[in-house]
């Protein structure tokens, strides 16, 4: 490979590291020939791009690449295969699902989203990570449920606000029909108390007759 192809070859790595947001380095030594087109077949149906890389030309396009790599490029010895997806947890379902027959791919570090992950014990945390697509999605499910909520109390309130309004407005119309008969009991109570004053009215002689009775013992 003369001078030309290398930096070539560094360009094109750094183009692929400012195009995607996860990388992963990783070791896939031992591995034969049916292995790895066995592992390249599941990179490709999970949109993961895979490439043996050599040390030198990754170290230097990370050097020369607009983010910090930090620590990563320490792992660059022995054999590096980049792992290239734009969603976070895809290389790791890839590793996850290829291991179960063996123990590789085995993960050096990764870069995702500007985080930095070093060493394979963190495959596990990677698998269970969510994109900002599906935290974002998260987030707002569970701004809009508190939404519904109050809305659907709202119209069952409304609901039983409106009822209440009504009754209160027919009560007292009942109210007043209820009372009707106690106003003509107390019509119809009204003769006896005439009557008595007709009596009173009707026996001028005995109230004569006691005047003069008190007149003749004075």
């Amino acid at each position: 490979m003369n001078k030309e192809e290398k930096v070539q070859a560094v360009e094109e790595l750094k183009g692929q590291l400012a195009d995607y947001k996860s990388i992963y380095l990783t070791d896939i030594a031992g591995l034969n020939a049916v292995q790895t087109s066995k592992l390249r077949r599941e990179c490709f149906n999970s949109n993961v791009k895979l490439s043996v890389v050599k040390n030198t030309f990754l170290e230097r396009a990370m050097s020369e690449s607009d983010s910090d790599f930090g620590e990563l490029k320490d792992l660059l010895k022995g054999n590096t295969t980049i792992m290239l997806s734009s969603i976070g947890n895809s290389p790791a379902k890839v590793i996850k699902k290829f291991r179960k027959d063996g123990d590789k791919p085995i993960l050096k570090g990764a870069f995702i989203d500007e985080a930095i992950y070093i060493g394979d014990e963190h495959i596990e945390a990677l698998f269970n990570l969510k994109s900002k697509e599906e935290v974002i999605g998260e987030i707002i499910s569970l701004l809009q449920s508190p939404t519904k909520n109050v809305i659907s109390a709202l119209k069952s309130s409304s609901a039983k606000i409106a009822g209440l309004v009504k009754t209160l407005s027919e009560k007292p119309v009942e109210e007043a029909k209820a009372e009707e008969p106690v106003a003509e009991e107390a019509k119809a109570e009204e003769p006896v108390a005439e009557e008595v004053k007709a009596e009173e009215n009707d026996n001028p002689e005995e109230q004569t007759s006691e005047d003069e009775s008190k007149d003749e013992s004075k």
